[in-house]
């Protein structure tokens, strides 16, 4: 999936601007490479359209995941993307959906297995049928 595709489909999800979504975008995939091992987030980074790469590099101090809930989550991304938490975690789920259609199904079952059981309100949207990859 092209960067443009992308945040087309996530500002659609989360009725904002284009602009707005490239930035919830990225706090959330920000956030999302501080919870995950750096190996995982290479991976998903190699699968993700180039312009979001620099978004999800590997801390270099660690390979291990920074461990936090699924409310912290929301809050950094909330805090990185200026907004509130609603606003936070409507976007985390676009932004997951999004990831569904762009990444193969093995993929996003990696960086799903690595979330706690908390995140299933962000993440179970996107698991849903009509969300899947297309062949």
């Amino acid at each position: 999936m092209h960067y443009v595709t992308f945040v087309e489909r996530v500002a659609r999800r989360t009725g904002t601007s284009d602009e707005r979504a490239g930035e919830l975008t990225r706090a959330t995939l920000e956030t999302l490479a501080e919870r995950l091992t750096g190996g995982e987030v290479l991976d998903l980074a190699a699968q993700l359209p180039k312009p979001l790469w620099q978004v999800l590099r590997p801390h270099p101090r660690t390979e291990a995941a920074d461990r936090f809930g699924a409310a912290e989550f929301v809050a950094r991304v909330a805090r990185r993307a200026g907004c509130d938490e609603n606003a936070a975690r409507d976007a985390v789920r676009a932004v997951f959906t999004t990831l569904r259609e762009s990444i193969t199904s093995g993929e996003f079952h990696d960086v799903v297995v690595q979330l706690p059981r908390d995140y299933r309100d962000m993440v179970e949207p996107a698991l849903a049928p009509a969300t899947a990859r297309r062949a």
